[in-house]
């Protein structure tokens, strides 16, 4: 029988040659990856120097050092800039490693960048509520910069589930915001390409909360891989063994899956309102919203506001973020639409390239 002769299917070649040397080619790539994982050490995160400036509980403020990088260039914008982030995952993303890093961007350009770290809820931590993250935490640190600056109002930017809380303390306390930048920020929860909140409006989160406590990272994790089974339980596995032989490419994958899975659990009582009132009541929308004894009106950002969103994001469609400009009070409302997704707007070359710019650029010509 003669098993070289071509069995094909489109492009496909199935003969048995050629299977048995794609059989081979695998293997010589697990073997060199064998080799190369020996010489992978601890993966580290964070390229970019910072020192803690101020803490309250488990939740810590951090200032990046511009000066020392490589350039040994100091700040020049005259209003420091804050990042909120997500509660679900850890903030480092934005600044995972040396070529891949959104702070770094802006430190080049003169930015004065603080980070907000929620760190790591636990037991003790479970009847903490928004209001805690939003007025307590988040506003004890835009004081505490405040205050170090001798200034007014700073400006913020807020990422995601960080972008919510950020719209919620500007519109409580707008003073003390001069310039307000949302990235991938849910604002209408109901949008029908919504996957993640359409799923999330039929769960009975009180009973969720009331059993659970917290609710444990491992479960909100699966949660969104599920959104895309095939490409984040599967292919991206696959795809693995072709950068196995490859020892950066291989330590920049091992890099984001520690980022995806180091995920902190979540305050039960925070969880159980910010999921009722934004997810299920789609308060941004209704005018709905309360923290503490307080409603939350948007029409009361009144600072410039810059709405950033990724045309490919599964998690937080450009639609969800595009209903923002209809509720704010502010005259000067501007987008940015960026060509990637939820995650590539941080850590893709082109992310790189034109968020920090663009993101600089916009501050500048309002931070005078």
């Amino acid at each position: 029988m003669d098993t070289s002769s071509p069995f094909s299917v489109g492009p496909f070649d199935f003969s048995a040659d050629a299977l048995a040397r794609e059989a081979g080619g695998v293997q010589e790539k697990m073997r060199a990856g064998l080799k190369t994982l020996h010489q992978v050490g601890d993966i580290s995160y964070g390229a970019t120097p910072k020192e803690e400036v101020w803490s309250d509980g488990k939740v810590t403020l951090y200032r990046y050092r511009g000066a020392q990088l490589e350039d040994g260039r100091a700040p020049t914008a005259k209003v420091p800039l804050l990042i909120a982030y997500a509660l679900v995952n850890r903030p480092y993303m934005v600044d995972l490693q040396a070529d891949k890093s959104i702070v770094r961007g802006l430190l080049a350009r003169g930015e004065d960048v603080y980070i907000l770290d929620w760190g790591y809820p636990d037991r003790s931590d479970r009847y903490l509520e928004l209001e805690d993250y939003i007025q307590r935490y988040l506003g004890g640190a835009i004081d505490h910069i405040r205050a170090a600056h001798h200034l007014d109002a700073i400006n913020l930017l807020g990422i995601c589930q960080g972008g919510a809380f950020s719209l919620c303390f500007a519109a409580l306390n707008p003073a003390k915001i001069k310039n307000l930048v949302t990235m991938v920020t849910p604002v209408d929860f109901h949008t029908e390409d919504n996957i993640l909140s359409n799923w999330i409006r039929e769960v009975d989160v009180d009973l969720m909360v009331d059993t659970l406590g917290n609710i444990p990272a491992d479960m909100m994790n699966f949660t969104y891989l599920t959104l895309k089974p095939w490409r984040l339980f599967v292919q991206k596995y696959v795809g693995l063994i072709d950068i196995m032989d490859n020892k950066e490419a291989l330590e920049d994958f091992l890099r984001m899956e520690n980022w995806i899975f180091d995920s902190p659990d979540q305050a039960g009582e925070a969880f159980r309102q910010f999921t009722k009132q934004f997810y299920q009541a789609n308060g941004f929308i209704k005018g709905s919203i309360r923290i503490g004894d307080r409603s939350v009106d948007l029409s009361r950002v009144d600072m410039p506001v810059l709405n950033v969103f990724a045309q490919h994001d599964h998690l937080v469609p450009p639609s969800s973020s595009q209903a923002l400009g209809g509720l704010v009070g502010t005259e000067d409302y501007s987008e940015l639409s960026f060509r990637g997704g939820h995650i590539g707007i941080y850590v893709s070359s082109r992310a790189q390239r034109e968020v920090p710019q663009a993101v600089h650029e916009w501050l500048a010509q309002r931070s005078s």
